[in-house]
């Protein structure tokens, strides 16, 4: 059988919704793990130990298990105990609690990256603890992150294929779809990657400007 992407125009528009969907989901899943990210890295390390070793071993957890049980666990598992997710708020959730735990080590390594004598020239200044985390530390310890938390965006997106075994119309769903009118599994596959590639490059290009916009503030 020869190749012909002639065949493609015509789903253009179910491949186009697909890359919006895994676009959309980036964006929430992504946001869900930097702001469990941050909250886990502050817990670890200010908080007390009742709360800090819990959300420690919860975060071990979804760094030591793949990504996929940790999906059929919340989409079959939970149904089980009575909880039922629908499938797409099961992936925005599961991507979000997966990369909070990758995230988490990277805003903990950049709090404690910070100089502790920025930290006694605040309070020495009459800031309290939290007010000088919130107004000194944290700000430089998110521009420390960002590049690697960018990075971690950027497999986030490409990890949404993962959530096509849920049944979610992302990118690579829909293209399985054409495929199963088709038949013509390289031309769709390609073009799949193809998009993920150029929203990947443009990402890199966005987080690059955020990065040195970042630098310029601090």
């Amino acid at each position: 059988m020869t190749l012909d992407f002639g065949v493609v125009p015509s789903y253009s528009q179910l491949l186009f919704t697909g890359l919006l969907w895994t676009i959309f989901i980036t964006v929430l899943a992504g946001s869900v793990s930097i702001l469990l990210g941050i909250a886990i890295a502050t817990t670890t390390l200010y908080g007390p130990k009742f709360a800090s070793l819990p959300v420690r071993g919860i975060s071990f957890l979804f760094l030591g298990t793949p990504l996929l049980l940790q999906l059929y666990l919340l989409y079959y598992g939970l149904s089980q105990v009575g909880v039922m997710l629908p499938a797409f708020w099961t992936g925005v959730v599961g991507l979000g609690l997966h990369y909070a735990a990758y995230n988490a080590d990277i805003f903990r390594a950049s709090l404690q990256a910070v100089d502790p004598g920025q930290a006694e020239a605040a309070r020495s200044l009459g800031f309290s603890r939290g007010a000088t985390q919130r107004l000194f530390i944290m700000p430089q310890a998110i521009v420390t992150a960002l590049p690697q938390v960018g990075n971690n965006s950027i497999i986030l997106l490409k990890d949404t294929a993962v959530l096509s075994v849920l049944g979610i119309a992302e990118l690579v769903l829909n293209a399985q779809r054409a495929i199963s009118e088709t038949y013509r599994p390289f031309e769709f596959y390609f073009t799949a990657a193809l998009l993920y590639y150029v929203v990947n490059l443009a990402m890199e290009f966005l987080l690059g400007i955020a990065a040195r916009k970042a630098e310029e503030i601090r």
